[in-house]
């Protein structure tokens, strides 16, 4: 087997493909558009980000990891459930199209296999990472492996309920941590007034007493719903990433203060949260990780 992984991040608007070593030096990268609406051509994008790849590094054989949304099926060959987006991404097999073996993962998993292997919780066991961005994705990491759960739904913590008395999410949860901070629902919890946490954080910081009230309120929704999983999976490091990370310390200052009142810190011991280091390439750096795993267990 070669000692090079390829990784493909199929995300809405671009196409990341990278491949990398097995110190996870990135050796090659292309970008694609997407075009959603037109299977073929992403698709077929990603078949040129992979033959590019193959023919500037001259390894044929090297294994293939595909992150992208949606629940991957128990052998992680294709994505199983991915409704209203992607189309003709369903139950679509990789290994046959490429003709070369590929796993796929969901891309929140992804970006925590990065994390894991390479950047913020590198050499760590048990991790939890959060996305904030549009909605809140997660991913579990048990004894240094990606926990997937039975049906491959473990990890979507934005789903977690915070308000019972809550509006129901996009899976039907009342009150849901993605509800109560993700860019998605920024227009309803300002009332009409911010279209998105940039906006609101700006006039927070412009001396908005509203925009200051609703952010605060984010972040404590935010703490609650860290503080839950720090009960029921006890992480030594929780990381959290996405766009909403950017704001710096006008978020994990106020959680910072909000974790030290509703964490449980038996022993004196706090899970310490951190800010992930990858970026833009996280989905496909994990999705070469996770290949590459998986293909030696």
């Amino acid at each position: 087997m070669s000692n090079i992984t390829i990784g493909i991040d199929l995300g809405g608007t671009r196409i990341k493909a990278i491949a990398i070593n097995e110190q996870g030096d990135i050796l090659h990268q292309c970008y694609h558009p997407t075009n959603d609406g037109d299977d073929a051509i992403w698709k077929n994008a990603i078949a040129r980000a992979v033959q590019e790849i193959q023919s500037n590094l001259k390894s044929d054989d090297a294994l293939i990891g595909i992150s992208a949304p949606g629940l991957p099926n128990a052998g992680n060959s294709a994505i199983a459930f991915m409704p209203g987006r992607l189309q003709g991404l369903e139950n679509f097999v990789w290994t046959d199209f490429l003709e070369s073996k590929t796993f796929v993962l969901n891309d929140a998993i992804s970006a925590m296999m990065a994390e894991a292997r390479f950047g913020a919780a590198k050499d760590r066991k048990n991790v939890v990472m959060l996305t904030l961005g549009t909605g809140v994705g997660g991913a579990i990491l048990i004894d240094g492996k990606p926990y997937q759960g039975a049906f491959n739904k473990a990890g979507h913590i934005g789903h977690m309920v915070i308000d019972s008395e809550g509006d129901v999410d996009v899976v039907g949860m009342p009150g849901s941590l993605e509800d109560a901070i993700g860019n998605c629902s920024i227009v309803k919890r300002t009332l009409g007034k911010f279209t998105s946490t940039h906006q609101l954080l700006e006039a927070a910081k412009a001396g908005d007493i509203f925009a200051r009230e609703v952010w605060h309120t984010s972040v404590k929704k935010l703490a609650i719903g860290l503080a839950a999983i720090t009960n029921i999976l006890s992480p030594e490091m929780i990381i959290l990433g996405g766009g909403i990370t950017e704001a710096g310390n006008d978020l994990f200052e106020p959680l910072e203060r909000f974790m030290n009142i509703y964490e449980w810190r038996t022993g004196g011991n706090k899970t310490e949260i951190v800010k992930a280091r990858y970026g833009d390439l996280s989905g496909a750096v994990g999705a070469a990780c996770f290949a590459r795993e998986a293909v030696n267990y």
